[in-house]
């Protein structure tokens, strides 16, 4: 089973009940892989503080032109071919932007010549970390790389592929509604959209929706802080008839413990019934989909 906590926006407590989740999994004695795909500032290790086990750098396969066996203007299927525009004709000659590509190897494929053999661009790392029965997987993004998909989907491969039957994968998705979110989101049997009940929390919550829906992932919404803010986000669930799969209470007391880094289950009363219920209205959300 594949549960995705997404957000809107970042800020909303995504990680929060990403982490809590896990844990809360884990005690119950579940099997549990935690994916971290915020890859440009993840944070998931802070909560569940892990034992590092391995880190590896992780490449994408990029062109590199052989002049002398290029057939030059009179081909030019390697530019032709390239939607992301990351080989052009300049000065005679095709050239290379390999930061502009995404890896799929289609010129050298197209290519009749074999002029193109592949070199490699650094995306950056992926590690592993065990706590208890949680094995966290997480990537950090080289700073310079521009996209964000090809190392989350590097960090996924590698949690399948070494972690390929837990009783539970989740995944922590980055915030927004773009092409990172979208890599993140993708196989999973259900998501938790986590959002504020603010003008703000509403706003990005509905983009989130839309989203979803084109996906057509399950989803159900979880908001926190609540006690905060206005009743727009419950008139607005009512009314797309979307599912309100628990609410976390704002406190001082939360925001102290989560600012210091550590789990709401085991420092704040009451929020360990709330993330149970969490859990098990995913977990019939997941199933009934399946």
């Amino acid at each position: 089973m594949q549960i995705a906590i997404a957000s809107g926006k970042g800020g909303t407590g995504k990680t929060t009940v990403a982490t809590n989740l896990a844990a809360y999994f884990s005690r119950t004695g579940m099997d549990v892989s935690l994916i971290d795909c915020d890859v440009e500032e993840p944070n998931a290790h802070f909560f569940l503080t892990p034992q590092w086990k391995d880190e590896k750098k992780e490449t994408v396969p990029v062109p590199r032109i052989d002049h002398d066996k290029c057939l030059g203007e009179e081909c030019r299927k390697c530019i032709e071919l390239c939607r992301f525009n990351a080989l052009i004709w300049m000065v005679d000659a095709v050239l290379e932007f390999p930061e502009l590509c995404h890896g799929c190897g289609l010129c050298t494929i197209a290519c009749p010549a074999s002029a193109i053999e592949e070199s490699t661009r650094s995306l950056g790392i992926s590690r592993v970390g065990q706590k208890d029965s949680i094995s966290l997987y997480s990537g950090l993004l080289r700073i310079g790389e521009a996209m964000a998909p090809p190392l989350i989907k590097k960090v996924k491969q590698r949690a399948l592929t070494e972690h390929p039957a837990p009783d539970v994968r989740l995944i922590d998705c980055p915030p927004g509604a773009t092409c990172p979110v979208v890599e993140a989101l993708e196989g999973s049997d259900a998501a938790i959209l986590v959002t504020e009940p603010t003008p703000f929390g509403l706003h990005d919550l509905r983009i989130a929706v839309e989203l979803l829906r084109k996906m057509e992932v399950p989803f159900g919404v979880v908001i926190n802080r609540a006690g905060m803010g206005d009743d727009r986000v419950h008139d607005y669930l009512k009314e797309e008839n979307i599912a309100l799969l628990g609410e976390l209470p704002h406190s001082m007391e939360a925001a102290s413990s989560y600012s210091e880094g550590k789990l709401l289950i085991e420092q704040v009363p009451g929020y360990e019934k709330v993330i149970s219920q969490i859990a098990q209205n995913i977990q019939n959300m997941a199933k009934s989909t399946r």
